[in-house]
């Protein structure tokens, strides 16, 4: 199909081989700018254009957004303010694209009288369309939801840009990852500027923007901060602020706790407040006031109540360790009370044991607010001793994937487009290997040390000369990007996982495909390959993980794992056990749990439930005695693979962990994160 460009067309859609419009007979445009293919419209802009689902056959026809200016009334005005607009909005996203939650530029140029933008296409959907589908927030959605936007606006704070219209509609959750991302820079502009003050030029929405922009045309970083107030607000009630203020005007934002459905816990309830200040003296100046307040509280947030004197139910206490009673409970709670100083009288706040046992499991809380390595011991087992030992400033865009060589003294890690390698022993890096023309998601290092092996968003994998830094070859195949690797321990075997939906089996000596294995319905994003080379297992988007039989191509069978996202495998060095990350929902409350599974019989072996977030990433020591996860909570955890029971956590990256690795002899883990750090941690007996 191919859309029409004409703002007014009633039915844009038009089969192929026509050179008009079927419904208003405006001549059909193939490709804007030679580069660019239309598919369908995503919105009306009013009358000064629309914005469409576009395509890039520049990049493998990747998907993108066109924003299209086209004014009706030329000369006027209106028009000339909205060119102005539109130019900034360009330039905005130009200079802030760079950040990984806003959308980048790709071209921004005039054709045919109108103006078009192209930016990245965020793969995802609307905080509003969530409300709308019934999704339900509470104070821990809106905590978690705080600590990812602040971030965002500081950014663009810093670079003297306000957003100006912070709302449900303009903040999407990727589906790639459940970050959330801003979009919508239209109405952006710099600190210092000021809009005219005509009728009808407040920019922003009503009920969403502060008093100080809808009728003066001024706007501060306090008044991003009441949009994002507004939001959190419209999120927890379901009751939009423009119907509120169209009724009352600014004199909800006073009486706004009337409109709960329950009441908060304290200390977001004066975080909110603050954000809701009409008077912008007193609201928030800053993101990072924001950040502080809600850091030292939620370093503290969800304790176990002083009165402990809730009873966990079956179900629920099928989730916990096993050596987790009631006894061990008190005594962790009386330590942490000592250990930070609290009184009983915080703990009033919380009246549900089962959430403060959940979060107590997760060492997140306990984590300070700088940027220092931190290792929590959390059990009586003893596993040596673990310390930091470096912390590489990695690249600008946080660090995805790492590898350890089969001896110890290097490591690989993607560096956008390029990979990078380093001394384990000196924290130097070596040498950079160019080569892709998109980011790069994962390296793999073969058993024999000779060959590294990455995979990219240019749907392409490469094969290098780990010894040279030489490309070998490329291997093509895949329609999409590839987001999985793993090799065979005799070397001869590579396995790619692709967000085409499909693995790939390879000759990694020869570089011919073997098979294809289809089945997966979404995107494969976790793979691994027994220790004896028969069984393949693959996690994928679709909430499924598949077990295969790896040199005759079939599906052996589907494990559900509780039908939830599968983020992460691993199975054990004597190729009896896989451990598998997903998301999981119980009770209300976002589990992040890892299951334990026969990979023989298939049959669940456990559940072990203690990141307060996603786990990202999975690694098992060679010896098979520990199990290492990385999570967006920020932290390492350290279980004991036998018993399930949590050892250690390691504290230290301030954002999300991606991946682990283990060395061989089991003395190094190296962790790579979203902060664009590498922290290289020790193991010694």
């Amino acid at each position: 199909m191919i859309c029409c460009l004409n703002p007014d067309c009633s039915n844009p859609l038009n089969a192929d081989e026509n050179k008009f419009c079927q419904a208003c007979n405006t001549p059909l445009i193939g490709l804007l700018r030679n580069r660019f293919r239309v598919i369908r419209v995503l919105s009306d802009e009013g009358g000064f254009g629309r914005t469409y689902l576009s395509q890039d056959v520049d990049k493998l026809h990747e998907r993108c957004v066109v924003k299209q200016l086209a004014p009706k009334f030329q000369g006027t005005w209106s028009q000339k303010k909205a060119m102005e607009l539109f130019a900034e909005e360009a330039k905005r996203l130009q200079q802030l694209g760079e950040h990984p939650q806003i959308p980048t530029l790709l071209a921004y140029f005039e054709q045919d009288h109108c103006l078009y933008l192209v930016q990245q296409f965020i793969n995802g959907q609307n905080l509003l369309m969530e409300l709308q589908q019934g999704k339900t927030y509470k104070d821990r959605d809106i905590q978690i939801l705080l600590l990812d936007l602040l971030p965002i606006l500081k950014f663009i704070h810093d670079r003297g840009v306000i957003h100006r219209d912070l709302k449900p509609e303009n903040i999407i959750r990727r589906h790639i990852d459940g970050r959330l991302c801003l979009i919508d820079f239209g109405s952006a502009k710099q600190l210092t500027a000021r809009v005219q003050n005509k009728i009808g030029t407040s920019i922003g929405s009503h009920g969403y923007s502060p008093i100080e922009q809808i009728r003066d045309g001024k706007a501060y970083p306090a008044s991003d901060l009441f949009g994002l107030g507004t939001t959190c607000f419209h999120l927890l009630t379901g009751i939009s602020p423009f119907q509120l203020w169209t009724e009352h005007g600014y004199s909800w934002v006073t009486n706004w706790r009337q409109y709960l459905r329950k009441s908060l816990n304290p200390e977001l309830e004066r975080v909110l407040d603050k954000l809701l200040q009409k008077d912008i003296r007193n609201r928030y100046q800053s993101a990072d006031e924001v950040i502080k307040d809600l850091s030292q509280k939620q370093s503290l947030r969800l304790l176990p109540s002083g009165k402990l004197s809730a009873k966990l139910t079956k179900t629920q206490t099928q989730y916990l360790p096993k050596k987790y009673n009631f006894l061990r409970l008190v005594v962790l709670v009386a330590s942490t009370t000592l250990l930070f100083g609290f009184g009983e009288s915080w703990y009033q706040q919380f009246q549900q044991l089962q959430s403060s046992l959940f979060s107590r499991l997760s060492q997140q809380n306990n984590r300070p607010s700088n940027t220092e390595a931190v290792l929590t011991q959390q059990s009586k087992i003893s596993w040596g001793k673990i310390s930091l030992t470096n912390t590489l400033q990695a690249q600008e865009n946080g660090v995805l994937s790492v590898a350890i060589s089969p001896d110890g003294r290097l490591f690989a890690s993607n560096s956008d487009r390029t990979i990078k390698l380093w001394n384990i022993a000196t924290g130097k890096q070596i040498s950079t290997l160019e080569g892709h023309s998109q980011r790069v998601n994962v390296v793999s290092i073969s058993p024999n040390g000779e060959t590294l092996v990455s995979g990219s968003d240019d749907n392409t994998i490469k094969v290098w000369n780990l010894a040279t830094g030489k490309l070998i070859r490329t291997l093509l195949g895949h329609s999409d990007s590839i987001h999985a690797l793993t090799i065979s321990q005799d070397g001869k075997t590579l396995v790619s996982g692709s967000d085409d939906n499909t693995i790939k089996v390879w000759n990694l000596v020869t570089g011919q495909e073997i098979s294809t294995l289809v089945g997966h319905k979404f995107w494969v994003r976790s793979l691994a390959i027994s220790p004896n080379g028969k069984i393949l297992a693959s996690g994928s988007f679709d909430k499924t993980i598949k077990l295969w039989n790896l040199s005759k191509g079939y599906a052996i069978r589907t494990l559900r794992g509780d039908d939830k996202t599968i983020t992460s495998l691993a199975i054990s060095p004597d190729g009896q056990t896989l451990a598998s990350a997903n998301r999981d929902v119980y009770d209300g409350l976002r589990l992040r749990t890892i299951k334990l599974w026969n990979l023989s019989t298939g049959q669940e072996i456990r559940t072990i439930v203690g990141h307060d977030n996603t786990v990202t990433s999975l690694a098992i020591s060679p010896d098979g005695q520990i199990l290492a996860s990385g999570s967006r909570d920020r932290t390492i955890k350290l279980w004991n693979f036998t018993t399930g029971e949590e050892l250690f956590t390691l504290a230290g990256h301030t954002n999300i962990v991606t991946s682990l690795s283990f060395s061989h002899d089991g003395k190094t883990l190296i962790s790579g994160s979203e902060d664009k750090t590498i922290k290289i941690w020790h193991v010694s007996n």
